[in-house]
């Protein structure tokens, strides 16, 4: 799907209905927020066309998000009034390490979960017992 074809919420849309036929264990809400968040850099940073690409890759969830600039995204320290630095924070904690592809007209913004693996909303609390599964 591109920006051509839907907004951000369409896009989260069949996203999470992809992944819920394929996974059925996978954390929605974390997918979701991802694709919202990788979305949201490409429209804000990379002048506003993105493609989404989700697919299986063996046991895991690969979101690629396309967009036209060539420059190299980099998390900051997010900003205590809401106003930036959060989206690829979040993605690496709900999903692990950021991947960045460049490609001839743009780069592409990979990130991946392992099926099985917690994320943020699924991971055992504190003390409950043992959190593997994080990279």
């Amino acid at each position: 799907m591109t920006s051509s074809d839907g907004n951000v919420g369409d896009a989260r849309r069949a996203a999470t209905a992809f992944v819920a036929r394929e996974w059925p264990d996978a954390d929605l809400g974390a997918l979701a927020l991802v694709v919202s968040e990788l979305l949201a850099n490409a429209a804000r940073h990379a002048g506003g066309w993105w493609r989404l690409t989700v697919r299986r890759d063996g046991q895991a969830v690969v979101v690629d998000v396309e967009d036209r600039s060539p420059d190299v995204p980099t998390v900051r320290l997010a900003r205590l009034d809401g106003l930036g630095g959060h989206g690829l924070n979040i993605v690496r904690e709900l999903f692990g390490p950021v991947e960045i592809l460049p490609r001839a007209q743009g780069k592409t913004v990979r990130a991946r979960w392992t099926a099985g693996r917690p994320t943020r909303d699924t991971a055992p609390k504190p003390g409950s017992g043992p959190a593997d599964g994080f990279r």
